[in-house]
Parts: structure tokens; C-alpha cells; sequence
């Protein structure tokens, strides 16, 4: 089955499903931008009243496809593309939606699962689900913006954990750290998932946007990543528009090649 995000409405509920379950829902190129396409849709129906994202199967997502690695991640230009873009392209769209967003989290959740629950509003979780961003071991760091998103949700002691000790969490313990909303057995997963939606979509829809628009101005990532933009009209440069002058200078670096060439090859790297 090709790497795809299955988008269907039930109701008054929009159902995005990130499905690639052979690499236990990784994000392709492919589903990065598919995933920007659906968050402008659902953005834009009025009759839309709760998004629940979850994996195909027993996985939330792994992070990203790192198979395709090696056909970009070397060069600035493209590397660049990728995370401003399309990655960017998908996260940002996910920020701006004024739906509220539910995350159905079961097994996998790291690196780009941890940004795209990062994204939701209600994180539910099984306890077997494990969550990180271990890719220290595969030479690169997270991009800013991305690494600015999951700070501000995941706070600066957790997003620390996972980015420079590559770091795993147990669902228990990213309860205990304020990341997910509950967690409950695997076998109940779905029913919570399913109980939440139905009762965000029992109240008022207008409420629920408008709600959203406001915590998005008063404590969101937007806040963060956004500065470049605010600084750019005032003729200055912010500390983050600065640090993505040269953020992709590593592309053709030693250890990212190492790193991603030793994954594929199913050895440790050699640092």
C-alpha cells in the first residue's frame, strides 16, 4: 500500500488517518504535502466541527521516511525545501486550523509524530505508546521551527531529553510531563477517542474557532516561529530568522551522511 493520508468526513467530524503502516506510518514527502492539503480544507469548511488524527494500525508515526533520506538531506537547497515546505507547509497549516483537533496516539510516536501531535489540541494516548525524537542518532538536528513547536508543547526539560540524550518516553511518563490529556489501556484507545470527538461536536462550533483563535494568540508556537516574519517588517533580523540563515549549512556534513548510510545499512553509527 502506497504512502498516503486518508482524509473522510463522518458527519460533523473530519477523519485524517497517516497511512503507511509497512514503516509504521512514517511521513513521506508525498504525505507531508497531502497532509497541508487536507488541514486547507478542513480549514476551510464551516461544517466541520472536530478533526481526529490517528495512524493506520497499531502506530501513531514513526518519524519520517528515512528510506527517501539520501535523495535530499545532502544538499542546502533541497534539505531546505524539504523542512520550510513541505514539512513546515503541513505543520503550519495544522497551527492555523480553528478546529479543534483530537490526537488518537498507539504505539509509535516520535520525531515527526511528536510534531504532529504537537499540533493537537486533546492528546489521548494507550499506555503501550512510546514517544521521542531520537534522529542525534542519525546526524541531524530537528529543524528550528519544528524544534520551536515541540518545545513550546512538550516543555524545555522534555524537549531537551529527547533532542541531545535521544531520550524515550513511556506514555505514563508524558502524562506525568503534561504532554497527553489521558491515558488509558490500548483496548480503550479508540472508544475515548471516539467519545471526546463526539462531545466537542455537541457543542458550539463558533465557540470552539473562536476559543482556538484566542489561545493561538496568547500561548501558541505561532508565537515562536513567527517572529522572523514580524521582524523582517521592521527592518531586523529576530535571534531565530538568524539561526535559519545557516540552519541547513550541515546538509553535506560527515555525520548526517554517517548517520542516515548506517540506518539504511542496519549497523551503528560511527560518530
Amino acid at each position: 500500500m502506497p504512502a498516503r493520508i486518508s482524509y473522510r468526513t463522518d458527519h460533523s467530524v473530519a477523519h485524517v488517518t497517516l497511512s503507511y503502516p509497512k514503516r509504521f506510518n512514517a511521513m513521506s514527502r508525498s504525505m507531508w504535502r497531502e497532509l497541508r492539503a487536507v488541514f486547507e480544507q478542513i480549514q476551510s469548511s464551516a461544517d466541520i466541527r472536530c478533526v481526529l488524527l490517528a495512524g493506520q494500525g497499531d502506530h501513531f508515526c514513526a518519524g519520517g521516511d528515512i528510506s527517501e533520506y539520501a535523495s535530499f538531506r545532502f544538499q542546502e537547497a533541497s534539505l531546505r525545501e524539504f523542512h520550510e515546505q513541505e514539512v513546515w507547509g503541513a505543520l503550519d497549516a495544522m497551527l492555523n486550523c480553528d478546529v479543534p483537533m483530537v490526537a488518537q496516539i498507539a504505539g509509535n510516536c516520535m520525531g515527526a509524530g511528536v510534531e504532529l501531535a504537537s499540533c493537537c489540541d486533546i492528546r489521548l494516548s494507550a499506555e503501550s505508546a512510546q514517544f521521542g525524537a531520537p534522529i542525534a542518532r542519525l546526524g541531524f538536528p530537528m529543524a528550528p521551527r519544528e524544534a520551536a513547536l515541540v518545545t513550546g508543547a512538550l516543555g524545555s526539560v522534555t524537549a531537551r531529553q529527547m533532542l541531545l540524550e535521544a531520550a524515550v518516553f513511556s506514555a505514563a511518563e508524558m502524562a506525568q510531563r503534561g504532554f497527553l490529556s489521558r491515558v488509558v489501556a490500548d483496548v480503550d484507545l479508540q472508544t475515548l477517542a471516539q467519545t471526546t470527538v463526539q462531545r466537542i461536536c455537541q457543542l458550539a462550533p463558533q465557540a470552539a474557532r473562536l476559543n482556538k483563535q484566542t489561545l493561538r494568540a496568547l500561548n501558541s508556537p505561532l508565537a515562536l516561529v513567527n517572529q522572523a516574519q514580524v521582524a523582517i517588517k521592521k527592518e531586523s533580523k529576530s535571534a531565530l530568522d538568524q539561526l535559519l540563515e545557516h540552519a541547513y549549512d550541515y546538509a553535506d556534513s560527515a555525520e548526517q551522511r554517517e548517520g542516515i548510510t548506517a540506518f539504511l545499512e542496519k549497523r551503528t553509527p560511527r560518530f
